[in-house]
């Protein structure tokens, strides 16, 4: 039997999020072109924050995860621009996980300013060790 590979379609349901989390973001100066419009690479570091911040809600962080020798990696990005995010714009992320295994994440995300929807994304991460074997995503303290 043939192995599935994670949808690399940015478009997802939000209704089928386990969970979703906002944060708010104001675009920099830094974060733009010459035309004012935000360069595409941010988006992705705009997702980590999202990330970061609903494992945050949850009590957790990334530095706990570290410290017990194990890491999220990134293995999948799809990302879908519909309109652009321009300097100073004040954008809201909501980050849905969308799958949990004992091993992977899928989260998926939706970036808008006010109710205008600017894009939609996925990733897929891996839970590895410091040699990049997988092994499981911890859960609760020990």
């Amino acid at each position: 039997m043939a192995k599935t590979r994670p949808r690399r379609d940015s478009a997802f349901d939000p209704s089928a999020s386990l969970r979703s989390h906002d944060i708010s973001i104001r675009v920099r100066y830094c974060e733009c072109d010459p035309m004012g419009v935000v360069h595409h690479a941010n988006y992705a570091i705009w997702f980590e924050m999202g990330r970061t911040e609903m494992l945050r809600s949850e009590g957790g962080n990334y530095r706990d995860l570290e410290a017990a020798g194990r890491f999220l990696v990134v293995v999948d990005l799809a990302i879908r621009f519909k309109q652009p995010a321009r300097y100073d714009d004040e954008l809201t992320l909501t980050t849905h996980l969308l799958e949990a295994s004992r091993a992977r994440l899928r989260h998926g995300y939706e970036l808008k300013r006010g109710s205008t929807l600017l894009s939609t994304a996925t990733t897929s991460l891996a839970c590895v060790d410091g040699e990049g074997s997988l092994q499981e995503i911890p859960i609760g303290s020990d």
